[in-house]
Order: structure tokens, then C-alpha cells, then sequence
């Protein structure tokens, strides 16, 4: 899968509406993550899950700004991301299933924050690249 230069545009254009916003972004799609799939809280136990904590609003800005990097090299996602994907495989340990729950909670809360701007081809081009952001976080644990 690979993104084309529409996909790259949409995703560069929507990106500079997100950026500003990271931390309440990242927080938002964080609590959703949470609420939706409380699962995947396992992963937090020193965490304070509470809405709107100091922690949830530090750890949705370090996602989102993760995300802003792989943006930033949308030509070298997997250059962008490899240590990313290293610390998850081997020193966290994440479940991979839970990158495609936090994918689905940020496309709902971008759908949420930027209607207008959130059509069926900004949709598909940021479902298509958290989908390669996703793989590339999980291919250590192949």
C-alpha cells in the first residue's frame, strides 16, 4: 500500500490544521482509546486515566507529534518511525491490535474536530496512512 500525491496532499493540508492542536487531539483520541477498548488501559498502570489528566494531555501530544513526524517524512514513514517501532516491540511490548484501535479513535476525533474538512477523501488518505503508520510500528514483532 502506498499513498498517492492526492493522499500526500490532503494529509499535508489537514496536518497543519492538526498540529496546533496535538495535545488536545492526542488527548481526545487517547480517551477514546480507552473508553471504546478499555483493554488497552493494561498498557498505562502508572498513568492517571482520568479525563483531561496532565498525563493523558503529555502522552496524546508525544502520539500526535509521532504522527507529525511520519508526516513531515511521508516518503520515509519507516526512516521516521523505526525507533518508534523498536521501543514498542521489544521494551513495551504493545499489543499490535492496539495501533489500529488508536488509528480508528484518531480518524473519529479528526471527523469530530475538522467536519468540513474531513471528507471521504481525507477519510481514506489518513485511514490509508495510519494503516502504513501501524505496520511499520508493528514490523519488529514479525
Amino acid at each position: 500500500m502506498s499513498l498517492t500525491k492526492s493522499d500526500k496532499t490532503i494529509i499535508a493540508a489537514m496536518w497543519s490544521k492538526i498540529a496546533p492542536h496535538a495535545d488536545s487531539i492526542g488527548t481526545e483520541a487517547l480517551e477514546r482509546l480507552f473508553t471504546s477498548y478499555p483493554q488497552t488501559k493494561t498498557y498505562f498502570p502508572h498513568f492517571d486515566l482520568h479525563h483531561d489528566s496532565a498525563q493523558l494531555h503529555a502522552h496524546g501530544a508525544k502520539v500526535v507529534n509521532a504522527l507529525g513526524d511520519a508526516v513531515k517524512n511521508i516518503d520515509n514513514i519507516h526512516s521516521a518511525l523505526s525507533k518508534l517501532s523498536e521501543l514498542h516491540a521489544y521494551i513495551l511490548r504493545v499489543d499490535p491490535v492496539n495501533f489500529k484501535l488508536l488509528s480508528h479513535t484518531f480518524l473519529v476525533t479528526l471527523a469530530a474536530h475538522f467536519p468540513a474538512e474531513f471528507t471521504a477523501e481525507a477519510h481514506a488518505a489518513w485511514d490509508k496512512f495510519l494503516s502504513i503508520v501501524a505496520s511499520i510500528l508493528t514490523e519488529k514483532y514479525r
